[in-house]
């Protein structure tokens, strides 16, 4: 009788695993399709409006063994704006929004602070001191047309190291400390960009230092797409694979290495990995902020705390969120266009205030974070 309950017990949680999976595979699916669907009405909306169809025909044209079964019906200035112009627009600002999320769900994790965010490394002021030093002064010539990218992937990087020794005590990373030389080295690195603006010998050169420091995708071109989506999927996979140690820093640093985790090596390695992570995504589209804040947050109360839905889901909510906010920030006042940050800050100020309002949010490892 006893084997007989145990037995059923069992296939009742088997069948309860089953359909939550299945309800998780179903809302990826979902979303997908959102996402898929809100790239398209961003290709379409502008200035010039676009039909859904002539967008995808444009689109599947360029692809081999395909082109040759669709007919060409559109302008030519219709294929240079769909194609030249919104498609890598819109694709970056899809792979941007979606590493961002998936970094801010990683440091999240890592210094177990339901309000830290991407920049709380230094990585924003240090993009911001390579990028306004190219703008302003020219700066990084060699690397020709990649210069504001490589300056400001290469400041973030610098910051980022900066904060790495300053963390750590005896070889040991102390999540305080971390957390207080990620604040140190923002605010000089700042002021350091606020030099470097105030400095300027052209009037545009502010405007132009200001506008990428709040973010933008304008001037997207296919040729910068390769390395920030390769880099988002490297990214991915690896934190995916890392779900379990992950899961564990939400317990505490003493649960995680009684549970067997080397909690100082996987510190380390997750600070490198989120750092190159944002540093590319920042040299790609400036600093956008709020994205590694808001999205987690959102997630974990649609899926629980599990790393691997957080991920997955973090990432596709990312993209759907940027590519909606990048639409905004290009139509709301056109001809004129607003950078992304104003965009994301006016949702995510509120969202900010009402996550320290919420008293009853924590971090868990269970399905809920109520």
């Amino acid at each position: 009788m006893q084997a007989d309950l145990k037995s059923s017990t069992s296939q009742a949680l088997t069948n309860e695993k089953i359909k939550s999976r299945a309800i998780q595979f179903f809302f990826v699916i979902i979303l997908t399709v959102v996402l898929l669907g809100s790239m398209t009405a961003a290709v379409m909306l502008g200035p010039v409006s676009i039909s859904p169809l002539t967008v995808w025909k444009i689109a599947l044209s360029k692809l081999p063994y395909i082109s040759e079964f669709i007919s060409n019906d559109w302008s030519q200035a219709q294929e240079q704006i769909i194609w030249e112009i919104r498609f890598p627009r819109v694709l970056l600002g899809a792979v941007v929004g979606a590493g961002l999320a998936v970094v801010g769900v990683a440091i999240q994790a890592l210094v177990r602070n339901s309000l830290a965010d991407p920049f709380i490394l230094g990585v924003s002021s240090g993009a911001s001191v390579g990028a306004t030093l190219v703008i302003i002064f020219g700066a990084f010539k060699l690397f020709g047309q990649y210069a504001l990218s490589m300056a400001a992937f290469l400041g973030a990087l610098t910051s980022v190291l900066l904060v790495f020794m300053l963390a750590q005590v005896r070889g040991r990373i102390s999540t305080v400390r971390l957390l207080l030389a990620g604040i140190a080295v923002s605010m000089m690195l700042s002021a350091v960009t606020s030099y470097i603006v105030i400095s300027a010998p052209r009037e545009e050169g502010i405007r132009d230092a200001m506008f990428w420091m709040m973010g933008s995708l304008a001037g997207a071109k296919w040729e910068q797409l390769p390395v920030p989506f390769l880099c988002l999927l490297g990214g991915v996979i690896i934190l995916i694979l890392s779900y379990r140690p992950l899961n564990l820093l939400l317990m505490g640093d003493a649960t995680a290495t009684t549970l067997g985790m080397n909690i100082d090596v996987f510190k380390k390695f997750l600070i490198l990995l989120t750092a190159l992570l944002t540093g590319v995504m920042v040299a790609v589209s400036g600093a956008i902020g709020f994205i590694g804040l808001m999205v987690p947050h959102i997630v974990r109360l649609m899926v629980g705390s599990d790393h691997r839905r957080v991920l997955v889901v973090s990432s596709l909510v990312g993209a759907i969120f940027l590519v909606w906010a990048d639409v905004a920030a290009r139509t709301v006042v056109s001809p004129q266009e607003l950078p992304i940050g104003i965009v994301t800050a006016i949702c995510g100020g509120p969202f900010f205030i009402w996550l320290l309002r919420r008293s009853n949010y924590s971090f868990g490892t269970g399905d809920g974070d109520n």
